[in-house]
């Protein structure tokens, strides 16, 4: 593709790294940003900064926050005795979005997948453990919310063996997603009707 700029082939180039946009989105992109005010781009410049900048990870639950601890975990409206397992912050907003979830979370930041050399030293499974086996812990139940594909179903083994020690009520959604679903592309009432109607987790 031939540009008459090599300030535009520039950000064609940075834009189209990002997931989903081929190189036509990306001219469509920075041609209409060449469009508009000089202060809409320095205000879009100004929030990807501190984005990329600023951004924090919750300590209690590694969802991504603006301070140390994030509102949810911060909320005494949260039932501070449930704690949904989650791949990532994708997974914590699609729940939150259908208004049946009122616990806490912990993100793992992916799962176990050995084929990508993600094994459980590569998730924050030990900040979940501390989390349970924590002096002032409150959690009685915990819940996996992992996609149902065979990573997912890795990683919920996984934690189960790890979680067995401690006198917990282990918990999945219901198997109302589709088998190789991804989570955050699941309907809201689907997924609300899936936490609402866990089950226990077995092994078997």
């Amino acid at each position: 593709m031939e540009y008459p700029s090599k300030l535009i082939e520039n950000a064609v180039s940075e834009i189209a790294k990002l997931p989903g946009i081929g190189k036509k989105t990306a001219l469509r992109l920075a041609l209409n940003l060449l469009k508009e005010d000089k202060q809409y781009t320095q205000s879009l410049t100004l929030a990807l900064d501190d984005l990329r900048n600023k951004i924090q990870y919750c300590k209690e639950c590694q969802n991504i926050s603006d301070t140390d601890v994030c509102n949810i975990c911060a909320s005494h409206r949260r039932d501070k005795s449930i704690v949904c397992v989650v791949e990532d912050t994708r997974d914590v907003i699609a729940i939150e979005n259908t208004s049946q979830y009122t616990g806490l979370y912990h993100v793992l930041g992916g799962v176990i997948s050995p084929i990508d050399g993600i094994g459980p030293s590569e998730l924050t499974v030990e900040l979940l453990i501390d989390r349970v086996k924590a002096e002032n812990s409150e959690i009685k139940e915990v819940i996996f919310a992992l996609s149902p594909t065979m990573e997912g179903d890795t990683t919920a083994f996984y934690l189960t063996k790890r979680l067995k020690e401690y006198n917990l009520k282990v918990t999945t959604i219901a198997r109302g997603i589709p088998i190789g679903g991804e989570l955050e592309y699941t309907d809201e009432i689907t997924l609300g009707r899936s936490i609402l109607s866990r089950t226990t987790y077995s092994q078997e």
